[in-house]
């Protein structure tokens, strides 16, 4: 009988204890990226992003749903550069003795409150007319 293992499994397995395996593929997703292979790109950063950040915290860095980066990166994604760009700068992956090290490039969600004006609020409900009448209301 032939033992079988999730290939995905294995390639998260090996990234947690190998980080020049992970940053090799880092560069390998890079230059397929380069070499218009994005369907090769894409699950290779798939698996690269569940072994060391994950998902949620991406989304937290880059300011996109979790489930919109889950979509981007799936094997039918159509990741647009934008997006792409938008992980490349939020995050930042670098080699640093034994680990691979993913860091936010800036605080999230930084800045967001600049330019609140509160005196420019509009009271959304206040448009609506006012209903006087004492009577019962049904459905």
């Amino acid at each position: 009988m032939t033992l079988t293992r999730k290939f995905n499994q294995t390639v998260i397995e090996r990234v947690e204890r190998d980080p020049e395996f992970a940053k090799a593929l880092l560069d390998e997703t890079a230059t397929l990226f380069l070499s218009d292979e994005p369907e090769t790109a894409r699950p290779i950063l798939r698996n690269l992003m569940n072994a060391t950040v994950g998902f949620e915290q991406l989304a937290v860095l880059t300011d996109k749903p979790s489930k919109s980066l889950h979509r981007m990166l799936s094997s039918k994604g159509n990741p647009s550069m934008d997006n792409l760009a938008a992980i490349s700068d939020e995050v930042d992956i670098r080699l640093e003795g034994k680990s691979l090290v993913i860091v936010p490039v800036h605080a999230p969600r930084t800045g967001w409150f600049v330019g609140y004006k509160p005196e420019a609020d509009v009271e959304p409900l206040a448009a609506l007319p006012v209903d006087d009448s004492t009577e019962e209301w049904a459905w």
